[in-house]
């Protein structure tokens, strides 16, 4: 069923993400995303502080000046990662450079004409096989 355009609807919509470019979302084509969706849920989390609230639970017993990523920011990474049908993490070799993680994942993006890049699928292995807690 093809959607129908009224004078009531929208021509683009305008996302709240601090510390990024505007993001704007309209019908004019240009680049595309398969994982728009993820701005959703994304959104939801930070509501619901889910993924914030886990990441407390991990013991972070890394070198705090040797860290690119925090522990909330690998956790939204690979939960969001899974939400989004990407169970390898092989997946995240090509995910750490989309745009759309990096927005979800609160990543800065744009700044000083640097893509922002995530973590890779070795950080994210060493997340999940870290020493357990006490």
């Amino acid at each position: 069923m093809t959607p129908v355009f009224t004078d009531r609807t929208p021509k683009q919509f305008k996302f709240s993400v601090e510390k990024s470019r505007p993001i704007v979302v309209n019908f004019q084509g240009g680049t595309v995303t398969s994982d728009a969706g993820l701005s959703l849920i994304a959104e939801i989390d930070r509501k619901l502080q889910i993924t914030s609230q886990f990441a407390q639970s991990f013991q972070d017993y890394r070198q705090p000046n040797r860290i690119d990523h925090s522990i909330e920011s690998l956790i939204k990474q690979r939960i969001y990662g899974l939400v989004m049908g990407y169970e390898d993490l092989n997946d995240h070799e090509e995910l750490r450079h989309d745009p759309m993680f990096a927005l979800a994942v609160l990543k800065t993006i744009g700044i000083e004409d640097e893509p922002a890049i995530l973590a890779g699928k070795s950080t994210l292995n060493r997340l999940e096989h870290c020493p357990g807690a006490k």
